[in-house]
């Protein structure tokens, strides 16, 4: 099971050449856990507002083909590894929904508490931990 977003591609996303600008594919990642946390642990967007803090600690995309102004990329995440602290989220784009791969990313973030002017780790949020069970890669 994966939780998907769409986007559709227009000129902002794209670079002089005309396909997009490669980094907008590590935007879109985390543009899809946004919408992933709004949609199935909208509290969690409610104490990120508070002391929560989640800090990516690592994010990487491997590219396969090009996307070009109004294709349709579609953004399937995946809960991978989970710690105590830190999830690890995969992700895999994909056109039109033709099945067509164009890449393959993740990303790590580690869940933060601000204390006294600095942020400590904690444990991620049950409500989180509890959302993400379904998504688990398989």
């Amino acid at each position: 099971m994966y939780y998907e977003w769409h986007h559709i591609i227009t000129f902002e996303d794209t670079n002089l050449v005309g396909n997009v600008y490669y980094a907008n594919h590590i935007r879109w990642q985390g543009s899809c856990r946004e919408m992933f946390l709004r949609d199935h642990a909208p509290d969690v967007l409610e104490q990120l507002n508070e002391d929560l803090v989640m800090v990516t600690t690592r994010v990487s995309c491997e590219y396969f083909n090009e996307l070009f102004a109004f294709d349709e990329v579609y953004v399937r995440m995946q809960a991978g590894a989970v710690t105590e602290s830190r999830v690890t989220m995969l992700f895999d784009y994909f056109r039109d929904k033709n099945e067509e791969l164009i890449a393959r990313g993740e990303q790590q973030v580690a869940c933060m508490l601000k204390k006294n002017g600095s942020t400590v780790p904690t444990p991620i949020p049950k409500s989180l931990r509890e959302a993400l069970t379904p998504y688990f890669f398989k």
